[in-house]
């Protein structure tokens, strides 16, 4: 399913996690796994001192030689790694479309708050570019086996939701997982000053049961047996809840879904999801 896949590596925790997550995904497919390093260095700070960015790529190899000695031969595979000058959410996608890779791993902090705000995120940006999907990791190493037993799949109809169930249903199939797809409701109400009558109410039901539907027949085709939720209120924190409380290891969902006027009020859905949850979530373009 995914045997071409490209960790963005930093030597962090998270990175380590994204690292293993992949290599385990790498051997259960027969796949490869390699490594890249973005060093940023801008004009400015090589003008001041342009001996920083040799210094830089020399620690940005030798973090990559570490893990790749380490989990070498823990997992018995080479995992190349290259050290590339530039932004990383443009190094990482850049080489994904390189080494042809189907999947980027990557390790993520879920900053909060102005920081996160000033700086933007790195996980955000290679979404957003990235040729291929995307899985997103935040759980220590010590926890990173590549198996999931509850998948859920935020649900709604679109074209990459639709994939996000194949995808998911793959998955599934393969580790005898559990897979449930939930559909939202979002509370219009709320953001617009719309009244929502009883009548609404139940039309809104019936077109959220619908498209459902439609996401357990796409994974019917793939073999698999698909539970249905629909739910009301605030996309990202019903998806949360829903993770939580069915105990769900994995999420997988579309590149782009509840968009619109939604969308351009909440923000997106997936990145919300990603900074706020603590279990992996598989980004489909």
């Amino acid at each position: 399913m995914y045997d071409r896949i490209l960790v963005g590596y930093d030597g962090s925790q998270p990175s380590n996690a994204a690292l293993v997550e992949a290599l385990n995904w790498a051997r259960s497919d027969k796949g490869s796994v390699s490594m890249v390093h973005a060093v940023f260095f801008d004009s400015e700070e090589f003008s001041i001192s342009p001996s920083q960015l040799d210094e830089r790529i020399g620690k940005g190899k030798d973090v990559c030689l570490v893990a790749s000695k380490r989990y070498s031969s823990e997992f018995g595979v080479d995992i190349p790694c290259d050290v590339l000058q530039g932004e990383p959410h443009d190094v990482i996608p850049d080489q994904a479309d390189k080494l042809k890779a189907n999947l980027i791993a990557l390790g993520t902090y879920g900053r909060k708050g102005l920081r996160r705000m000033i700086m933007g995120s790195v996980t955000a940006g290679v979404i957003s570019h990235s040729p291929c999907d995307v899985l997103v990791v935040k759980k220590p190493c010590t926890e990173c086996t590549g198996t999931y037993k509850s998948i859920l799949v935020p649900f709604d109809g679109s074209d990459t939701a639709k994939r996000a169930v194949e995808s998911a249903a793959e998955l599934a199939s393969r580790m005898s997982a559990s897979l449930t797809l939930l559909y939202v409701i979002p509370r219009y109400e709320e953001m617009i000053g719309f009244i929502k009558t009883e009548t609404i109410r139940e039309k809104l039901y019936d077109e959220a049961r619908r498209i459902v539907q439609d996401g357990e027949a796409i994974a019917k085709s793939k073999g698999v047996s698909a539970n249905t939720m629909v739910e009301e209120g605030s996309p990202t924190g019903r998806i949360l809840e829903m993770a939580g409380g069915l105990g769900s290891d994995l999420i997988v969902m579309g590149h782009r879904g509840w968009s619109g006027m939604d969308k351009a009020i909440i923000g997106s859905t997936a990145e919300r999801v990603i900074t706020h949850c603590n279990v992996p979530v598989l980004v489909v373009r």
